[in-house]
This record gives structure tokens, sequence and C-alpha cells, in this order.
């Protein structure tokens, strides 16, 4: 029988049909991911006119087939976060580094995670899944470092049974400024029902916006702590890059001393919008808080995150 090639072809959904879980793939050539998210690398791949006529699905073995054949790069770093704390600077100052693959906030990864696949079958899908972006396109590739969905802080522990030697960090900052910023514009887990089942459920009924995010923000925290003390994840705040990049991040993600200068090419940008400059907001959005979300913050927020400094401090 003969085997099927994906080079230069990414996973970009994961999904069941009929309780069989299939894998869309789109070309992407040699082009290396260097948007802040997955999916805009994706939006963009889908425009070019031979992903427009060519589509290629497959069942989920592909993924562990495809692995045998082609193994790819096995993570070297995780970053796991608590949402509009820095991760995507992190990410998009990572990926100025040629030898680097950086895979941020992948759905694909999401949709596997939390899937209702047996466990072995949902791990060795998520491993064939990394390898799969893991694959050396261009031929310099050397590292692969994953960035997951906030939310994805509940499954660390199905991650790190895959990869039990790969390190991780968990990003995180002061939850006034990152609760201020969902309020503003909320991610899907800020927005009631719109993300279905993960850690940041509590099955309690909540009172307006502030309360609702309030609560998920320190069940997050939470659920950050935990995993760090347990797992040892390295506990990094905001207030810490990017400088940290030169430091102890440079040290934990292995960068020699011309990377630790390439990445902060991308550190006078907005990370989210590269096209415009970064502008410190943090001071603002205290300001912006309410009396009402200052009180909820406090009440179901400030704890963990008072921990986790305490254990970064440590």
């Amino acid at each position: 029988m003969e085997l099927l090639s994906f080079d230069g072809w990414l996973p970009i959904r994961v999904w069941p049909v009929d309780g069989q879980w299939r894998v869309d793939w789109c070309w992407f050539g040699d082009t290396p991911l260097h948007q802040p998210f997955f999916r805009e690398a994706v939006d963009d791949a889908l425009r070019l006119p031979f992903n427009q006529a060519f589509r290629r699905q497959t069942t989920l073995s592909a993924l562990t087939e495809w692995q045998a054949q082609s193994p790819g790069l096995v993570p070297s770093a995780f970053i796991l976060h608590a949402s509009r704390c820095g991760s995507t600077l992190i990410s998009q100052m990572l990926a100025q580094l040629d030898d680097h693959i950086v895979v941020s906030e992948p759905p694909p990864l999401d949709a596997l995670l939390r899937g209702d696949l047996p466990d072995a079958e949902r791990g060795a899908a998520i491993v064939g899944l990394l390898s799969a972006y893991g694959q050396r396109r261009r031929g310099v590739e050397q590292r692969l470092v994953v960035k997951l969905d906030a939310w994805n802080i509940g499954e660390w522990p199905l991650l790190q049974t895959c990869f039990p030697d790969t390190p991780w960090l968990f990003l995180y900052r002061d939850p006034l400024e990152i609760a201020v910023s969902h309020l503003r514009r909320p991610g899907m887990h800020m927005v009631p029902g719109m993300l279905g089942d993960c850690v940041l459920e509590d099955g309690l009924q909540f009172e307006g916006r502030e309360d609702f995010i309030a609560r998920r923000l320190g069940r997050l925290l939470e659920a950050g702590l935990l995993h760090c003390r347990d797992s040892a994840g390295l506990a990094v705040n905001y207030n810490e890059l990017p400088d940290a990049m030169a430091g102890r991040l440079a040290r934990f993600f292995r960068l020699n001393d011309v990377q630790r200068q390439q990445v902060f090419a991308a550190a006078a940008q907005h990370a989210k919008q590269p096209s415009q400059v970064f502008v410190a907001d943090g001071e603002d959005k205290r300001r912006e808080a309410s009396a009402l979300l200052q009180a909820r913050v406090q009440t179901c927020a400030r704890a963990p995150y008072e921990a986790l400094e305490k254990l970064r401090g440590a």
C-alpha cells in the first residue's frame, strides 16, 4: 500500500462526524507560522488559489500514520497562560527565530484536548497532531514551541502525560488588569455559553459580567497555581516582560546570545497587532476598573494571584 505524503500540509481542523473523527488539512508549503495566532495563518493559507481548489480530509489515524512515516520535532516548550497577559508577546518574540516553529493556540489541539475520545486514542492523536506541526518544512527548524488556549490549563495533566519531558510555563498578570481587558473585549471563555465544558465552569449562577469574569479568572489562576506546584511549571508574571527574554526565560527556552538579541525585534510591537506600537496599559486598566469589578476580583481571584507570586519568588 502506497503511503500518503503530507509534506507541506498542516492539520487545520479536527472534528467528529457521526462518531468518527476527521482531519482537515491545508497546504502551507514552506511558509512559516509567523502570525500571532494559528487561525490567522490558516486564514492566509486558505486564500491561496491552490487551497481554494484542493482540500484534503482524512481519518484521525492519518495523524499517527504520518508521524510514524515522518516524525516531527517533539515540543521543546509549552506556554500556558491566564489570557491577556503577554503570552502572545512571548510567542511572537520566539517566532523571530528561523529555527523555531511557534504554534499559537491551534484549534485542533483544543478540540482533541477537550474531546470525548478514550484517553489512549486521544493521547496518540495529540502526539500525532503536534508531530505534524513539528515537521521541518524549511529544513532549518530545531525547536517546536506550542502556546495553548487559556482554558487548556484544565487539560494540562493529559498533555503532560503525552510529553512528560517537555518544560512548561504559566504566564499571568494582575487579575484586575485581565478582567478589565475582558470587559472591554471578552475572550470566548469569558462569554457565557460560548466555550462549553471546561475547567472554568463552576455550575453556579452569576450576577452580571463582572461576577462572571472574576469567578472564571479566579478558577483559571487556581488551576495554574495547582499545576505549577504539582508539575514543576515555571510561574511568570507579565511585569517581567519583555526583559525576562534576555534572562530567565532565555534560559528556559535555551536561547543563545545571538537569539536573545533577535527576539527583541518584536518587543516594541503590539503582539496581537504587529503593525501597531506597543503601549503599556496596566495603569489605565486599573483606573478604569469599577468598584464592583474591583470587589469581585478581590474576592475571587486575588488569593490565587498572590499565591502564584509567592511561588514565583520562592
